[in-house]
């Protein structure tokens, strides 16, 4: 494989565990095994000079059945994720691994194989600032040293990562802005006229300088009068500027051939042989049954349940032989396929849920490795489920009693059920979506019914659509399991019409065919699973992902639109205005914004000697972690006031996610110790859930409402009924003018990753449906992972707002750039293991941690804290990875904080 592409949307199997996703791409991308070959064997001759270390490490992953392991570990501990290895990834209904952990789990299933081109985009977002450095200078070494090309996009990248680039390319409106030399682009944007100011990083100016509402502030021609510099001026600044004029010189220069590396481009399109491929996706099949064996039970024993309901309903003491009970027997028949052809529903949404993973990892193996193993591992569920309908309702209905007919009608539920699958997958492949898979999957059951020959025997069709019935699987199997029932030589009694009984109850229902139609039948149904199983493969051959994330408006927006809304360019013409943070006209709305607020009643958090603990997943047992409890925090307290605005911060993993759960009471499992007080009372979940609000760092929302009616819905869902229509619209439109989200008030939501809202405006749309209930006290989980320094400054200026109401809010943070991290007004610090560092006011320009820290020196070295910025500072924190807990509870500012804790509870 020669490129890798990084998404910025975190897809994985929520239900592996994260050394098994990383164990599934080392094999899928045979990690590189050839080259390495390659040079132990000219280490062997003695053209390389021998490297004893080195020797044994490219020994080891060149032995096929070894490099797996060793490579995962290598990339586990790159990403720093050897604590969660064996912890299932999880999504928004299974418990798992945090956001942070999600994102470097996805960095590192790509760039763990032997890719010499990497294109990652935003692999920074839910990432802390020492993560963050750590990854990206592991890729600077990796350029360096291999000659890999490697483009990162990232949208908040601290100083330190920022200045590890060679090369910036700046882009707006899609255009280029600057392309080049990151030590020369300061230079670029003076001579244009803008400078950044001492303390403000270069990654944040140079996105906040191409916008018309932050440009002026950077303004250095004093003596020139400013005005707006667009997007278009700029490219062609920089077309004409010798930085732009050696970039073009380079790019029509004829390529030489000569300079290429011979292990550049990879001939071939997938890493490994097609058997190995397979062999891969068998594993991953046969893991995945296992975690999902709960369904499978489940479905078994409703199998086992209805079949215990048909024995009573067609028991064979009240079944004859003759014409009247005929037409019973024929009901028993269908009413086992029916149960058979529907049992395959769930096959529909599993397969839906498993397409995002599948189309990203497309050029990893074909669509045949992928398909061929999904059908297989159903194979046994098929055998069991069928033999035990068969086992138990077969004689107890009163069938033929050979043993022969038996094993055959067996054989035909059997293939009945495999069909069934086969055709659920085949819907959910070429349909992609739950919607329209399930629509499809219900009327295809509905079309397959009506043609199957019980509902509307065949002699009672019309002419003209008869032809249906020979296209429907249900068709095939009820012919095979009427001629193996009604040729038993039991039914071969005359009857009055001069024919065998079973010949005339077969003509009545236009199944009168000899016993050898029986195999042309099961022939049938074994052609329909062939063709459905190549459906499913081609479908996921040809048929594309979902498209990019765009933006759908309603009717009502786009006829504002095209009638030229006179409203809409006012806003536009407002938008021109400087920097709103330096403007008093926006001071002046925020306080008017206070007053026009709903009333609510200030309440302070306090908690005190906070533990959690969680049962031992069983994975880590397996790994030799002896003890039943996990303890996930240890023994923090703290407190969270009325109009000030705190941070949780940390490294990725550090419990902060799991703090907010535990005292915003959204843990469902685990078992809890400490004191939480609401206001000095303890806190009692049913009402504190009506007085906070909590917003989670994924955006989960209704796709098919606009921006508008979901605050609409949740205002109607959780303000009092007292407030009347008028107030609760008004504080709707005002919630939406705070996170700037007026301008895409009637545009779809949409599906993330397919259509609708971007990123940005999805997780300020979190916030404002938190904030539309007028909470007391608000959770805010990583609000400004996912957007960049301009939309991040937005989401925190509006969430200062927010405190200056009065509000309790607390915020967990990840690369904060510095004027967001002064924006808070006390700090709460996790380190690995959530154990408390950190608790009490940041102070001017930080100087309270800093003090802290420099006192607490005969512990951390201070070689690893940089004081001369407060980003620094912040990369200081997370690189602490001694006892600092320790240290800290025993100190003075713990014990100062212990005492305001003390008050606040009471």
């Amino acid at each position: 494989m020669t490129s890798a592409y990084v998404s910025q949307y975190d897809v994985h199997y929520p239900d592996m565990t994260v050394r098994e996703t990383l164990d599934f791409s080392v094999c899928c991308q045979g990690v590189g095994r050839a080259g390495i070959k390659k040079q132990v064997s000219r280490r062997k001759k003695g053209v390389i000079t021998p490297e004893p270390v080195l020797d044994a490490y490219t020994e080891v992953i060149s032995t096929k059945g070894t490099e797996r392991s060793l490579q995962t570990y290598n990339i586990l501990e790159i990403m720093g994720m050897e604590n969660c290895a064996d912890t299932m990834v999880g999504d928004a209904m299974l418990k798992g691994i945090s956001g942070g952990q999600k994102r470097r789990l996805t960095t590192g299933e790509m760039i763990v194989g032997p890719a010499k081109v990497l294109f990652m985009d935003e692999i920074s977002n839910g990432l802390d600032t020492s993560t963050t450095f750590q990854i990206v200078s592991r890729l600077q070494q990796l350029a360096h040293n291999t000659e890999a090309t490697v483009v990162i996009s990232l949208l908040q990248p601290p100083p330190e990562t920022y200045n590890l680039f060679d090369d910036v390319i700046l882009m707006a409106e899609g255009k280029i802005i600057y392309h080049g030399p990151c030590s020369d682009i300061l230079g670029f944007f003076e001579e244009c006229g803008f400078r950044c100011p001492e303390r403000k990083g270069v990654a944040d100016f140079l996105q906040e300088v191409l916008s018309r509402k932050d440009q002026e502030q950077y303004w250095s021609k004093v003596h020139e009068s400013y005005s707006y510099v667009p997007v278009d001026q700029f490219s062609k600044i920089f077309a004409s500027s010798c930085i732009g004029q050696r970039l073009d010189e380079e790019l029509t220069k004829p390529y030489d051939k000569s300079q290429c590396h011979l292990n550049a481009l990879s001939f071939s399109i997938y890493a490994l042989p097609k058997w190995e491929l397979f062999k891969a996706c068998m594993g991953r099949e046969l893991i995945l049954m296992k975690r999902n064996s709960g369904v499978y039970i489940f479905k078994t024993s409703q199998v086992l349940f209805v079949a215990v309901v048909m024995m009573t309903l067609f028991i064979r003491t009240h079944m004859g032989v003759d014409i009247l009970h005929a037409n019973y027997y024929f009901g028993s028949l269908f009413y086992a396929l029916s149960v058979f052809l529907t049992n395959g529903i769930p096959e529909l949404v599993m397969t839906v849920t498993r397409l995002p993973v599948f189309y990203k990892q497309k050029h990893l193996y074909p669509a045949w490795a992928y398909a061929i193993p999904a059908a297989i591992v159903k194979v046994p569920i098929s055998l069991i489920e069928s033999f035990m309908w068969t086992s138990l309702t077969y004689y107890v209905v009163g069938y033929s009693p050979e043993p022969e007919r038996f094993l055959r009608h067996f054989l035909v539920l059997f293939l009945v059920h495999q069909m069934s699958l086969s055709l659920f997958r085949f819907l959910a492949s070429y349909f992609q979506t739950m919607v329209a898979s399930t629509v499809s999957g219900t009327s295809s059951l509905v079309v397959i019914m009506f043609f199957g020959g019980f509902i509307l025997p065949q002699p009672s069709m019309p002419h003209w659509l008869r032809w249906g019935s020979w296209i429907s699987p249900l068709t095939y199997s009820e012919i095979g399991l009427a001629i193996n029932e009604f040729l038993a030589p039991r039914w071969n009694k005359i009857s009055t019409s001069n024919a065998a009984l079973g010949q005339q109850v077969l003509a009545s229902r236009g199944l009168n065919f000899n016993s050898y139609f029986y195999w042309i039948s099961v022939g049938a149904l074994f052609v329909n699973i062939l063709l459905f199983n190549v459906a499913f493969t081609l479908a996921l051959t040809f048929r594309k992902s979902p498209g990019e994330p765009r933006s759908v408006i309603t009717r009502r927006a786009r006829s504002k639109i095209h009638g030229v809304d006179r409203s809409v360019t006012a806003k536009l013409k407002s938008s021109v205005a400087p920097t709103p943070a330096a403007t008093p006209t926006t001071s002046t709305k925020c306080k008017e914004m206070g007053r026009m607020a709903l009333p609510f009643v200030p309440l302070t958090v306090a908690f005190r000697n906070l533990n959690y603990y969680v049962d031992t997943p069983t994975e880590m047992r397996k790994q030799g972690y002896a003890r039943n409890k996990l303890q996930l925090l240890h023994s923090i307290t703290g407190t969270f006031r009325p109009g000030v605005l705190s941070a949780l911060m940390g490294v990725s993993g550090a419990g902060k996610t799991t703090l907010l759960d535990v005292l915003a009471g959204r843990i469902s499992g685990g078992s809890i110790e400490g004191d939480i007080r609401i206001g000095g009372y303890l806190k009692v979940q049913e009402t504190f859930s009506r007085i906070s609000s909590y917003c989670e760092q994924d955006a989960v929302h209704s796709p098919h409402i606009t921006v508008e009616e979901s605050l609409i819905y949740s205002a109607w869902l959780r303000l009092p009924p007292t407030i009347d229509s008028h107030t609760r619209t008004k504080f709707v439109n005002e919630v939406l003018e705070t996170m700037e989200l007026d301008g895409t008030r009637d545009s779809l939501v949409g599906i993330s990753g397919v259509n609708g809202l971007s990123i940005e405006r999805r997780k300020r749309l979190t916030i404002a449906v938190g904030l539309v209930s007028n909470p007391s006290i608000i959770f805010l989980d990583e609000p400004t992972t996912g957007l960049d320094a301009r939309a991040a400054a937005i989401v925190m200026r509006a969430v200062k707002n927010v405190v200056e109401t009065g509000r309790t809010v607390v915020c967990t943070i990840h690369q904060p750039s510095i004027d967001i991290f002064e924006a808070f007004d006390e700090l709460i610090l996790l380190k690995r293991g959530g154990k408390l560092v950190y608790s009490g006011p940041l102070g001017q320009h930080s100087s309270n941690i800093i003090d802290y820290l420099e006192a607490s020196c005969t512990v951390f070295p201070l070689s690893l804290l940089y004081f001369d910025t407060v980003k620094n500072t912040v990369k200081g924190l997370y690189d602490l990875e001694l006892d600092t807990h320790l240290t800290y509870i025993v100190g003075k500012t713990f014990n100062d904080m212990l005492s305001e804790d003390m008050h606040f509870s009471c």
